[in-house]
């Protein structure tokens, strides 16, 4: 991973960052319908472009790009010398998936949703983007006696199964949350989303691990790690941010949480991760380019840290002593 030439480390893979685009925007709940402006998406793409490291954006499917825009917000990618890094198309805003969307107990729901990732899938291509992220946020359940485990874990599987199969050149990596907006996501942690992944039975199907997301599900997100690995490579992408476990805070990378992060960044390495670092983050009243920038800064700082201490994390990992570790990581700080 790392090599060391006249007292100097270098990465012999640089990493790619990355941001969703929307973290550059307009901040809401439910208690306040804005805390910032709402720049367009063209302004947002020029403030990301102004942030140092970010090469790639995702977009949000009908929010940032549709069919009557993905050509001018190309042309914007290419005079930016962005990147288009995935496409994360509305299967959460938009009402009509209010009770689900590829899960979803009425059958013209599914139709719609399926007829709705074709097009993002069209405009991925258009655009050079190999990645289809799918967050399927509404598709799960509130109340006891509500879902149907059996049928909408099928119709989920099928409809990502056939979606895979109609577009072999684009990656789907579904990104698992335990709950929000529903009480309880089918896709809720890496061991039941590895599931779904390997009854499509598609290579091109794995999973996007948002470090919130396997916090919030109680996750050891380094464990998560080696799962998908061991699955036969299932880890696509990732997204970076933190928070204090008990909901999808959205918050700077390390802010809360710091071991876990060095242990982390030692197995992504581990497991020969390759893909892009993105920032997924929800700035409510954070200068929001300065909030992904701190995120990036502290992830470079644990590359250096567990390149500069890879052998030493090794050896503890395999001794397996809680106190000695605790006194090296003490040492580091």
């Amino acid at each position: 991973m790392i090599t060391k030439e006249k007292g100097m480390t270098f990465l012999k893979t640089q990493r790619k960052y990355a941001a969703i685009l929307g973290n550059l925007g307009n901040t809401k709940d439910r208690f306040c319908g804005g805390y910032k402006d709402n720049p367009d998406t063209m302004e947002m793409l020029r403030r990301a472009s102004k942030i140092e490291s970010v090469r790639g954006i995702e977009l949000v499917g009908t929010w940032d790009v549709r069919r009557d825009n993905y050509c001018e917000v190309k042309r914007a990618f290419d005079s930016l010398g962005l990147s288009c890094v995935s496409i994360i198309p509305d299967l959460f805003a938009d009402k009509l998936w209010g009770s689900g969307s590829i899960a979803a107990k009425d059958k013209s729901v599914r139709i719609k949703a399926m007829e709705y990732l074709r097009v993002m899938c069209g405009i991925a291509l258009e655009m050079n983007c190999k990645i289809i992220n799918i967050w399927p946020g509404q598709d799960g359940y509130d109340y006891p006696l509500q879902g149907n485990y059996i049928e909408e874990r099928k119709h989920m599987t099928e409809n990502i199964a056939k979606i895979a199969a109609e577009f072999p050149q684009l990656r789907f990596a579904l990104e698992y949350k335990a709950k929000e907006p529903r009480t309880h996501s089918y896709l809720a942690r890496m061991a039941d989303t590895l599931l779904v992944c390997l009854q499509t039975g598609m290579d091109n199907v794995g999973v996007t691990i948002d470090t919130g997301h396997s916090f919030l599900g109680g996750e050891i997100i380094a464990e998560a790690v080696v799962l998908a690995k061991a699955a036969g490579d299932k880890l696509f992408h990732m997204h970076f941010n933190d928070n204090y476990r008990s909901w999808d805070d959205d918050m700077i990378v390390a802010s809360i949480h710091t071991v876990e992060y060095i242990e982390l960044i030692y197995w992504l390495d581990e497991c020969g991760y390759g893909g892009w670092f993105s920032m997924d983050q929800y700035p409510y009243r954070e200068d929001a380019a300065g909030a992904i920038s701190e995120s990036i800064l502290w992830l470079k700082k644990f590359d250096i840290l567990v390149d500069e201490n890879r052998e030493a994390l090794s050896k503890y990992i395999a001794a397996g002593n809680a106190v000695a570790t605790s006194q090296f990581l003490r040492s580091l700080i």
